[in-house]
């Protein structure tokens, strides 16, 4: 899916700044995208957008009103099904990560047909995808992987791309999460797609490419959670890396909601994603760590960053303290 830019942050009635995440990771990193947020009466999160009605935003210039809020349940709301309504009606397509569908909110298929723009489900996509074949393709890719669940892959991934593209390197990043798309613009949901084709999802958002271009893939789950392995196996398959970089979050005693499993070292999961890449990509190699310090005061991340370091013989690195320059610079 391609999503038209620029956005309208639809923030609703959130609750605090976390409910809001994901406008959040979209302002901060494609703050060019954004023309202004939308809230509504109780709304506690702020973007730092300006604040703007529908029609004010539309004739700045917004294409698209992005769901960028969660709530219980993932569902839309009667005020929240207003404004989407109203939204459609001035020409705006509506993009929404949550778990229900648009087409659920009562008229807005039939309200977005007669006007002639789309509803994007990024969770829910309508292409057909087909399986994994394991063909070499042209081009480079890079791959993050995670110790754990939300350890700051799909930031690792962004910081990448950027520093890529400050060196005049061709670079682009490949959202694989409902998040990602909406930074990216395009990609697919892999947690959303049929076990057996997320390496041909993989595949496809990675294709033949220049020599010397990069194809940043965000990575998902992880090898030793018992929930997410899988879709993990399958970006590492389909997207055939010639390199990926470990994120880490040094704060967990066990996997994120399966306390019976502890987290692995950053060796053994530098090892299993390595045996399990060769499948399709013999070449594969990790050239860094990256490991989320930001509750650590400024010795702590020395400290951690230097034993991962002492462990791996990599590049270790917070992406948002340090950036990742040196991980880019082990790619050449």
């Amino acid at each position: 899916m391609k999503i038209p830019t620029p956005y309208l942050m639809f923030l609703g009635d959130a609750p605090d700044q976390l409910a809001a995440k994901t406008a959040a990771g979209v302002a901060q990193w494609r703050p060019e995208w954004c023309v202004g947020q939308l809230r509504l009466d109780g709304c506690q999160a702020d973007l730092g957008l300006p604040d703007k009605t529908l029609q004010e935003a539309a004739e700045a210039g917004a294409r698209t009103l992005l769901v960028g809020v969660v709530n219980q349940g993932g569902y839309f709301n009667d005020e929240w099904s207003n404004t989407l309504l109203a939204a459609v009606d001035l020409g705006y397509n509506i993009a929404s990560g949550l778990h229900s569908k648009l087409g659920d909110v009562p008229g807005l298929a039939e309200a977005a047909a007669s006007k002639g723009v789309a509803l994007f489900d990024v969770r829910h996509s309508i292409e057909k995808f087909d399986t994994g074949k394991g063909h070499k393709r042209t081009g480079k890719r890079f791959l993050t992987v995670g110790t754990d669940v939300s350890v700051g892959k799909m930031y690792t991934s962004l910081a990448v791309e950027r520093e890529m593209h400050s060196r005049g390197m061709k670079a682009t990043f490949r959202a694989t999460g409902q998040t990602g798309i909406f930074i990216a613009g395009e990609g697919v949901s892999v947690d959303a797609v049929v076990s057996d084709f997320v390496s041909g999802v993989a595949e496809k958002l990675s294709p033949d490419n220049e020599p010397d271009h990069w194809d940043v893939v965000e990575g998902q789950g992880s090898l030793f959670h018992a929930a997410y392995a899988g879709v993990t196996l399958g970006l590492l398959h389909g997207s055939q890396p010639d390199a990926v970089v470990v994120c880490h979050d040094p704060g967990r005693p066990h996997m994120r909601g399966t306390p019976t499993i502890p987290v692995h070292s950053l060796t053994e999961t530098i090892d299993a994603n390595i045996a399990a890449g060769r499948l399709t990509n013999p070449d594969i190699r990790c050239v860094g760590v990256a490991i989320n310090t930001s509750r650590l005061s400024e010795a702590e991340t020395a400290e951690i960053l230097g034993a991962a370091e002492a462990e791996t013989g990599l590049p270790a690195v917070d992406p948002l303290k340090n950036g990742v320059a040196r991980i880019v610079d082990a790619l050449t």
